[in-house]
């Protein structure tokens, strides 16, 4: 990156806290069914039975619980995630322009370390409290084409009331030593290979804007290789936060015993459940979420039009 486009990165922290925002919006209403499959295929018990697979998982949702079953704790989502990608994006931004050379550059090593950093800060200010709520009201096997059907959790302010009414503030963190690290690797890598393959297309091209299909792309590709590296550490986490009871354990004696008796009972290849799902659902959803995020920037940097159905497009001022 140029000293003049280190220049411009400047005083664009609103620009990304309303993009990201946006981004993270239309991310969570296009992928969220798949979450859903994702999270049930991780809390499957062992009962003798082949495990259902992805597509046989989410037919048994929407055969047993309605179709709308599928979005159980889109309200978590929606709630946390604004202010989710909000954060991602502005903390990034903050903790690359520290990173910058004198020269305006970033090295592939301080991006990780930028990504590394908004990886831990959502994860801490945002994402284990919402995925805690979102976790329970996805578990709770209840059909909401049943009107006498009527679950522990109605929605997610009331689950997020009940857990800690009956378990505490601190139940909304539990876990938060394996989400951050799974944010942190997550959002490692994604920006990194983002940042690096738009970079590599940008000077190859010799243009700033790319077209929307090649962010699309590049989105797509970052975001499949995050959960590849870290699917034990999201199943363990999945189970942790899905549990109710109190305990006196720590931590990470309960994170070793979760992933010690999954091993034993279900064998190494139960850590990467339900993996095709999460791939399924991260990859695009990166793909949503930066396609909109450039977007978005440029809307409110004025440098594109505006679709707007049955108007001439005009550009900004």
């Amino acid at each position: 990156m140029s000293a003049a486009n280190k220049q411009q990165t400047k005083g664009k922290g609103v620009t990304d806290l309303i993009a990201g925002g946006t981004a993270g919006l239309f991310e969570a209403l296009c992928c969220h069914p798949l979450d859903t499959v994702k999270v049930r295929m991780q809390l499957y018990k062992k009962s003798g039975q082949k495990p259902p697979g992805f597509v046989k998982t989410g037919i048994n949702i929407v055969k047993n619980e309605a179709f709308f079953s599928l979005y159980k704790g889109l309200g978590a989502v929606v709630i946390g995630i604004v202010p989710k990608m909000a954060l991602r994006f502005t903390s990034y931004e903050f903790y690359r322009s520290l990173l910058y050379a004198p020269d305006g550059s970033i090295t592939t090593s301080n991006t990780f370390i930028a990504g590394v950093g908004a990886g831990i800060t959502e994860a801490v200010m945002v994402v284990n409290p919402m995925e805690v709520v979102k976790i329970r009201l996805q578990a709770q096997h209840h059909s909401m084409a049943d009107p006498l059907d009527r679950p522990k959790y109605r929605n997610a302010p009331h689950a997020a009331y009940v857990i800690v009414k009956e378990e505490g503030f601190k139940t909304l963190y539990r876990g938060v030593s394996l989400t951050a690290a799974r944010q942190a690797t997550n959002q490692g890598v994604n920006f990194t290979v983002y940042s690096k393959i738009r970079e590599y297309l940008q000077q190859r091209q010799q243009t700033e804007t790319l077209p929307s299909w090649e962010t699309s792309l590049i989105g797509l590709v970052s975001g499949a290789l995050g959960p590849l590296s870290n699917a034990p550490l999201d199943t363990i986490k999945t189970r942790l936060q899905k549990t109710s009871y109190a305990s006196n354990e720590s931590g990470m004696v309960r994170i070793v015993k979760i992933g010690s008796q999954l091993i034993k009972e279900e064998g190494v290849h139960a850590l990467y459940k339900g993996i095709t799902p999460r791939i399924m659902r991260v990859a695009p959803g990166q793909a949503v979420t930066f396609t909109v995020y450039e977007f978005m920037k440029r809307v409110l940097n004025g440098e594109t039009n505006v679709p707007v159905p049955g108007v001439a497009k005009k550009k900004i001022d």
